[in-house]
């Protein structure tokens, strides 16, 4: 069962007035969002919803004055693995609101600013590409944009130098390219002891890439939420869900590392209400389920473990809905 359903963003101004509902107040039911957090709300909330300021592109908004990729090539990235480059070594993304049968862009006007489009027309495969996914389709303003298996390419108005990958994951929407069209991604090692999927008693997800989320069912904690190699995932009652931040730096995040923004298609069974990325002051970015920042423990040293539950009196394990769970 894939990821369910809780909330459609079809517009910037709707993701601005959910996000203001859904991401507030502490997450034991009935709770109410902090006096004045509304007021609270930052400024760019509707420039963050495309992942940055704007201030790319044309002044419109348009692909009028969107650069072609020339030859394409394929570079290894430590954190996302096999990714696509332009000739500049420019990463190139593509965008989960868009489609690929048929090619369809949906980033226009000021998302069009912050994600500039790829022209079309001077693309090359990279080495070990099949040329024959290469290809354009007719956006809105008449140009035309690159496609790599249907899909739009674009590039990220904060990625200023080959190598950079500020967009990865950015709305839980746009994701590095691979060179055959799908979301570039690191392949994954088995857990230590399992060589050939999960270790025995692991709960579900243990063999799956770590960069994915799932739901496990543990005697104590009953359903919670664990990572591609079955770890259970926390969240801190020092953090706040609005304005989304956490609280947990310097020797606390290395002992509680943070989950890396993991793909919508790879969040088995997790409420989509609130699923999010966050932007942290160190630079990383951290997935949150409604609206609240995730961790793992350094002190879970198998799959199925929950020793960091209940730490301190502010670490406890997540339901699928984002909710801490106390039981302890």
């Amino acid at each position: 069962m894939g990821i369910k359903r809780g909330t459609t963003l079809a517009t910037v101004a709707v993701v601005v007035a959910l996000t203001a509902t859904a991401c507030g107040g502490d997450d034991t039911a009935g709770n109410a969002k902090p006096a004045g957090a509304a007021a609270a709300a930052p400024a760019a909330a509707g420039a963050d919803a495309y992942g940055s300021d704007y201030g790319a592109g044309s002044a419109d908004g348009t692909a009028a004055d969107a650069k072609g990729a020339g030859q394409l090539a394929i570079a290894q990235n430590e954190q996302i693995g096999a990714l696509l480059t332009d000739s500049a070594g420019l990463t190139l993304y593509r965008f989960d609101k868009d489609t690929a049968k048929p090619p369809k862009s949906n980033c226009d006007g000021d998302c069009a600013k912050t994600w500039p489009a790829v022209a079309a027309g001077d693309a090359t495969a990279a080495a070990g590409m099949d040329a024959a996914l290469l290809g354009e389709v007719v956006r809105t303003d008449g140009s035309k944009q690159l496609t790599v298996a249907g899909w739009p390419v674009y590039r990220y108005a904060k990625d200023t130098k080959a190598g950079e990958t500020n967009g990865q994951g950015v709305g839980g929407t746009w994701f590095a390219l691979a060179s055959d069209g799908k979301k570039a991604a690191k392949a994954a090692a088995a857990p230590a002891g399992a060589p050939a999927g999960a270790p025995a008693g692991a709960p579900a997800g243990a063999g799956q890439a770590s960069g994915a989320l799932t739901v496990a069912t543990d005697p104590k904690l009953g359903e919670h939420i664990v990572d591609g190699n079955g770890m259970t995932v926390y969240r801190f009652k020092k953090d706040t869900a609005w304005p989304m931040a956490s609280n947990c730096t310097g020797d606390c995040v290395a002992k509680w590392p943070v989950v890396a923004p993991v793909d919508k298609a790879n969040a088995k069974g997790i409420v989509e209400k609130g699923y999010s990325v966050l932007d942290r002051p160190d630079g990383k970015k951290q997935q949150a389920i409604d609206c609240w920042p995730v961790y793992t423990f350094t002190g879970d040293k198998k799959a199925g473990d929950i020793n960091g539950q209940g730490v301190g009196g502010t670490w406890y394990a997540v339901s699928p809905d984002g909710k801490l769970i106390t039981t302890s």
